[in-house]
């Protein structure tokens, strides 16, 4: 683990981002050493630094340290937290601030083969997500409306969990973004409102216009997703991951364009 380009296992009681999960972090996928999709994890990232007003990380000096926390790395998970740094008690940020940038190193996930032969299955989480524009998007560090999701089951052959907004829309996985075909189009939830803009949905949605693929970005309530003739999940880690079942509602694996899986995997391959 590295804390501001150090060596480091502990971080000061005093930093905003564990008073108040003041700050923002990323999770990108190492391949043979480099963190894949840089740029676009970058890019996310300033957009969120912009939005919680914090001052803008150097981006050259994160790749240096990430190249250097990953270098023996041939599959791995590399986390990249930003915090505001120390401040006083109390909400009010410090007039000037001092960031802290922690990076660290985690092995890759173990997923089951089966869940991209076969599809994953998915239940629909009691919890419900905020309905907030201003932090609509961006990865902040305050994820308990997540947290409190997964806790609804144990079920290991239960691999996410769908979460609604407020308002009862379809907003995405705990951990994933979602598309579903719906009568030939594709469909992904908008995320103005709650939820995060995932990277690898990014990548969906440019390898969908370019194979000019019918495709909305639109609110959608969970009658429009059970109705849907294919669903598939995304994160920077798992790629594409088709939904075999939504509770009780079960979908279609060929359903899923197949010239959009082998685009989408081209672009993980080239990790640009």
């Amino acid at each position: 683990m590295l804390l501001n380009g150090l060596p480091a296992e502990q971080i000061p009681l005093t930093d905003r981002g564990l008073h108040y999960g003041d700050g923002l972090f990323e999770t990108l996928a190492v391949i043979d050493a480099e963190p894949r999709f840089w740029d676009r994890h970058m890019a996310r990232l300033a957009r969120g630094e912009a939005a919680l007003k914090l001052p803008p990380s150097d981006k050259t000096q994160l790749y240096h340290e990430a190249q250097s926390l990953c270098q023996s790395t041939a599959r791995g998970v590399l986390k990249i937290l930003i915090t505001r740094g120390s401040g006083g008690r109390g909400y009010r940020p410090p007039e000037t601030c001092e960031p802290r940038r922690i990076l660290s190193l985690h092995p890759w996930p173990d997923y089951p083969k089966h869940w991209f032969s076969q599809g994953v299955r998915m239940r629909v989480c009691e919890t419900r997500l905020s309905r907030n524009p201003r932090l609509a998007g961006h990865k902040h560090l305050n994820r308990l409306e997540q947290v409190l999701a997964r806790q609804e089951w144990q079920a290991p052959e239960i691999a996410e969990g769908l979460m609604l907004d407020e308002q009862g829309m379809v907003v995405s996985g705990t951990q994933s973004n979602l598309f579903v075909i719906v009568e030939g189009k594709l469909m992904s939830p908008d995320l103005s409102y709650s939820g995060v803009t995932g990277i690898m949905r990014e990548v969906v949605i440019e390898c969908a216009e370019r194979l000019g693929l019918p495709l909305l970005i639109k609110q959608l309530d969970l009658a429009t997703v059970k109705s849907a003739q294919a669903m598939f999940i995304t994160n920077s880690l798992m790629g594409l991951c088709p939904v075999a079942s939504l509770d009780q509602h079960h979908y279609a694996l060929s359903g899923i364009p197949h010239n959009l899986q082998q685009v989408l995997s081209e672009s993980i391959e080239q990790g640009v």
